[in-house]
């Protein structure tokens, strides 16, 4: 049996958010990108739709390697230990994305342009595919039961950090340079900036020490995903598709929203961002709110009632961004994200409850990641597909994803309670 020190939780907690941010920075800047710019850059030869879709699909694919980062990040998670993976998955996320920003469009070099974006689009997911479990797992399984939900809800903060931090420098640059500047050089600026900032998040988890599950294990498994295919695989398609709302509504609001606000709406792209933006740094800020619900009312709980508003929401939300006026998108994005983090805050403490410690990385990221394929990478796609060409509200859109949110309410349904306090109340009762 291996032993350690029980670091600071704040200290602990700190790097976990800093580092999420700075992953999520990496991944948000290409969507936002893929919104703004891409398509006419990598794919001139398509049509303003066809373009749109096509550096959506190079966004999604980000999405399909996740879960394939999960499964390599999670093998060293589980074999090695959380911190490796906190460090690796960074590494790789930053250079990716960094690399993106030197990229050659299509005019220089034709089609190896968009396959090179592919390419490093691939890397950048896989990276982050291994960040959100060591980096949750590691504070999760430091922080006290009885708070557990509290201090693994910090890092979920990051992507909201990380949203605004890329949208903040693009709303930036997109106000201070002309169109040409910004279709020239000054989209590539946040990617290069990506540099940097792996490096202090790298700094800040270099002190970090190992998981107290882990360094208590006899043996950690041999192959984790076999374990948890044989032993975990109807949990693992649980969450996929419990979570999979979380993704469809943060991308469809961050993402197909800002793309279908200025292209069919007319809306300046600084109105769009700021709509946003505003609706994200409020969902960040009541994080931690919802996360003690979860450790006073259960994870469960919780978790189903955003994903009945989700359900109910999504349509009035639609229409609310047809209107083109900024207080009225504004609730409504607001509103979905709401719903939202009532889900992801929770999930984080939740989540790693669901595994025992020796697959937990592995599971807990493997279902996390799959919800993002099925929710995050298809709802850029699907939405402006659903939305076409055509003039009046994209009732489609709003339809889609209220069908996605009553898919992960039946998962929910069908998943267990965790939290230590509610599990005993419910064991008392019985």
């Amino acid at each position: 049996m291996r032993t350690s020190h029980r670091p600071s939780l704040t200290r602990l907690a700190a790097a976990a958010l800093v580092g999420t941010a700075i992953e999520f920075f990496d991944f948000f800047v290409y969507g936002t990108a893929a919104a703004l710019v891409l398509g006419p850059l990598f794919f001139p030869t398509f049509s303003p739709l066809a373009g749109t879709l096509a550096a959506f699909a190079t966004f999604g694919v980000g999405f399909v390697a996740r879960p394939l980062g999960s499964v390599l990040f999670g093998h060293i998670g589980d074999r090695r230990g959380r911190r490796p993976v906190m460090v690796g998955s960074l590494l790789l996320t930053g250079a990716t994305t960094v690399a993106v920003g030197f990229v050659p469009t299509y005019a220089s070099i034709g089609v190896a342009a968009p396959l090179l974006l592919l390419l490093l689009r691939f890397l950048q997911g896989l990276g982050l595919g291994g960040e959100w479990g060591g980096a949750v797992l590691l504070t999760a399984e430091h922080a006290p039961a009885g708070r557990r939900g509290l201090w693994a809800s910090l890092p979920q903060i990051g992507p909201s950090a990380g949203f605004l931090l890329a949208n903040g420098i693009m709303l930036g640059l997109s106000t201070t340079l002309t169109d040409a500047q910004f279709a020239a050089w000054g989209w590539r600026v946040p990617f290069w900036a990506a540099g940097v900032l792996a490096l202090v998040g790298l700094w800040l988890r270099s002190s970090l020490v190992e998981s107290p599950a882990f360094l208590s294990m006899e043996e950690p498994a041999r192959l984790p995903l076999a374990e948890v295919v044989r032993g975990h695989g109807r949990l693992v398609l649980l969450t996929a598709g419990a979570l999979a709302v979380g993704y469809a509504i943060f991308y469809a609001v961050t993402t197909w929203s800002l793309a279908y606000g200025v292209e069919r709406l007319g809306v300046s792209r600084s109105v769009m961002l700021a709509c946003i933006m505003a609706a994200v740094v409020v969902k960040g800020s009541l994080t931690p709110v919802a996360a003690l619900l979860g450790d006073r009312f259960g994870r469960r709980p919780v978790c189903l009632a955003g994903c009945a508003v989700a359900v109910v929401w999504m349509v009035p939300m639609v229409a609310l961004l047809s209107t083109g006026e900024p207080l009225l998108m504004f609730l409504g994005f607001l509103v979905a994200l709401l719903a939202f983090i009532a889900m992801f805050a929770v999930i984080a403490a939740y989540l790693p409850e669901l595994y025992e410690p020796r697959v937990r990385c592995t599971g807990a990221a493997v279902g996390y990641n799959l919800g993002g394929v099925l929710g995050g990478a298809l709802t850029p796609i699907v939405a402006t597909a659903l939305a076409g060409e055509g003039a009046g509200v994209p009732w489609g859109v709003g339809l889609y994803l209220s069908g996605v949110a009553a898919l992960s309410l039946g998962c929910f349904v069908l998943l267990p309670e965790t939290a230590p306090a509610a599990v005993a109340r419910e064991a008392v009762t019985a």
